[in-house]
């Protein structure tokens, strides 16, 4: 069913996944067009964007943010339209970009955690990607908590990623050797010959640790981590004494249910970070750095328009096969930024 004028289709949490999540993790409803009163607007949604950390919001376990609700919408960030306002500043026919929107084909808003779009912007849906969260997230954990130096090696795990594209692009304009870890031999070849990596090992190898460290002479600098899992492991023995990890996702273990087998490795972790006098930091992007949006658009938009920073979408057509398309992301099914398109 397309998006119509007065019904608002809206895919809920119907219970909580115990594990990966599964189709009955979910329900579509519909439900009336809301009404927009003082002080809020409504939007409708053309795009939205599927990330992993809403495998965490689905859970009730502790976090930096409150989960969705059972029966609640699923929460994610969106390219809307104004189609009636009732808030200052903000009229019918705006383009915006909403981090506080849901999966639905409409949202009401205050205009928190809203940003006005250029109406005219040739793919609205790179505001979901590139110079939205996942972008923003890659170039401020790099820039601000990897510090990275010319010369130095930099690695990043799901490297053809919306947030690893990033690290790895932004790393090589600022001098560094590009490392990247995949899943799978095309997107490898994709991380290296079309995004400018200098290596991308494939975590499928058996061999991932001992091609990482032939990939890393030099050992590691800057380790971007959002993977976690094996992939933190062939890492922990190549990093250089005052390595900085910046930490934003742990999308390898989102779904375990219970410590994985095998050694405890938090001695091993612990002696190598005094050791070798390593920060690791973790990050909530707008939490810590909502301020800087602006600075990092203005850096950003000239380098994608001008083919510096190189952009691969997984385009996902209709609101209905959102849940479908989140399961496969948490696989490592999509191959670049994950986005649906609600709308014409």
């Amino acid at each position: 069913m397309p998006q119509t004028a007065n019904v608002n289709r809206q895919i809920l949490l119907a219970s909580r996944p115990v594990g990966a999540p599964t189709a009955a993790n979910f329900q579509l409803v519909e439900t009336p067009v809301p009404t927009p009163g003082p002080g809020q607007m409504l939007l409708r949604n053309r795009w939205m964007s599927l990330d992993p950390y809403m495998r965490g919001r689905m859970s009730d376990a502790k976090s930096y943010a409150d989960p969705v609700p059972v029966g609640g919408v699923m929460t994610c960030g969106t390219v809307s339209e104004v189609i009636a306002s009732e808030l200052d500043g903000y009229k019918a026919g705006d383009l915006v970009m909403c981090f506080a929107s849901g999966w639905q084909d409409y949202t009401l808003s205050d205009g928190s955690m809203v940003f006005r779009l250029d109406p005219n912007m040739a793919e609205p849906s790179l505001a979901l990607g590139v110079l939205g969260m996942p972008g923003f997230t890659g170039y401020m954990g790099l820039t601000d908590i990897g510090q990275p130096k010319p010369g130095e090696t930099v690695v990043v795990g799901a490297a053809t990623g919306p947030v690893g594209t990033v690290v790895g692009q932004v790393a090589k304009l600022m001098g560094c050797r590009a490392v990247g870890v995949a899943g799978g031999a095309e997107k490898c070849e994709y991380a290296v010959k079309e995004l400018g990596f200098d290596a991308c090992i494939d975590h499928k190898d058996p061999a991932l640790a001992e091609k990482l460290a032939a990939s890393c002479p030099d050992g590691i600098d800057v380790y971007f981590e959002n993977v976690g899992g094996k992939v933190f492991d062939a890492v922990m023995p190549l990093l250089n004494a005052h390595a900085r990890i910046p930490l934003c996702g742990l999308i390898a273990q989102y779904n375990m249910t219970s410590l994985p087998d095998g050694p405890d490795r938090m001695p091993q972790l612990m002696r190598l970070m005094l050791s070798q006098r390593i920060r690791m930091q973790g990050f909530i992007i707008f939490d810590n750095y909502g301020h800087c949006y602006p600075d990092f658009l203005k850096a950003m938009t000239p380098w994608v328009a001008e083919g510096k920073v190189r952009v691969k979408e997984d385009r996902v057509e209709g609101l209905e096969n959102a849940p479908e398309a989140f399961m496969g992301l948490l696989e490592g099914k999509n191959f670049g930024k994950l986005v649906v398109k609600i709308a014409d």
